[in-house]
């Protein structure tokens, strides 16, 4: 017993591998905390492209550059604009919808998204408007988590594939 004890007492005044304990608590911190940035700066890097993508295209849509354009002419001028966001074509979903100046409601629900988990993809709408009238576009993009089972990646909304959404949303007046 009193050997044991010996043992007990040279163990408890050894410190050679202190700094290995700190490392081993404070390592899941530091890791989750740089993929979490790391998450976060694509994050905003995208959204900030995506909002770039909208605008340019909101700006000739407001000019009048098309007469009458589609759903797809809308996804390729914006995935045009936009340059960064990873297959945006089949990520993509846009709405045009004309907002009434008597009530100033704007369109109802959420933004439409697509859902790559579902074989079926929602319709969206798309209203070009008449002349002197206010429009709303709302783009939805989705994206799959860079660190998904990590800090943010982990903590992020996604839908039945895993991805997450951004949104962006404009308004103009259609020029007479």
């Amino acid at each position: 017993m009193s050997r044991l004890a010996h043992l007990f007492r040279r163990f408890r005044r050894e410190d050679r591998g202190a700094s290995t304990i700190e490392f081993v608590i404070w390592f899941p911190f530091f890791i989750t905390l740089v993929c979490s940035s790391i998450e976060s700066g694509l994050m905003m890097t995208r959204h900030v492209m995506l909002e770039r993508g909208v605008d340019i295209t909101v700006r000739s849509l407001r000019l009048g550059a098309w007469a009458a354009p589609t759903h797809n002419d809308l996804k390729i001028a914006i995935c045009d604009s936009a340059l960064i966001i990873p297959g945006c074509l089949t990520s993509l979903s846009v709405e045009l919808l004309p907002v009434s100046t008597a009530t100033w409601a704007l369109p109802p629900g959420p933004v439409t998204c697509t859902d790559q988990s579902q074989p079926i993809q929602p319709v969206t709408q798309l209203v070009p408007g008449i002349a002197n009238e206010l429009m709303v576009v709302r783009v939805c993009s989705k994206f799959s988590p860079f660190f998904p089972t990590t800090g943010l990646g982990m903590n992020l909304p996604k839908d039945g594939a895993g991805n997450y959404a951004l949104v962006a949303a404009s308004a103009f007046v259609n020029e007479p």
